[in-house]
């Protein structure tokens, strides 16, 4: 009978994946900052986020499910606050 032993991801890996996450993490902050100063169009304040959900697809491909629940509903909530939505 083959065992198949799941292989470790190497430091580098890790490391990849952290400075990747980290990039993502500053552009969603910095994007959601942008937004809550209020000073944009309602348009743009959608364009900034749905630019950052382009940028976690692009970093992490096939995993937008994930940003759909980490940071979609941050978003939507402050453009909600923001522009005096429902």
């Amino acid at each position: 009978m083959n065992s198949i032993q799941p292989v470790s991801p190497t430091n580098a890996e890790i490391d990849e994946e952290s400075r990747r996450v980290r990039r993502l993490r500053i552009v969603v902050n910095l994007s959601l900052s942008i937004i809550a100063q209020g000073n944009l169009p309602y348009e743009e304040a959608q364009e900034i986020a749905a630019s950052a959900r382009r940028l976690a697809e692009t970093l992490f491909p096939g995993k937008g499910e994930v940003y759909d629940l980490l940071y979609r509903p941050k978003f939507r909530r402050l453009i909600n606050e923001v522009y005096r939505l429902q």
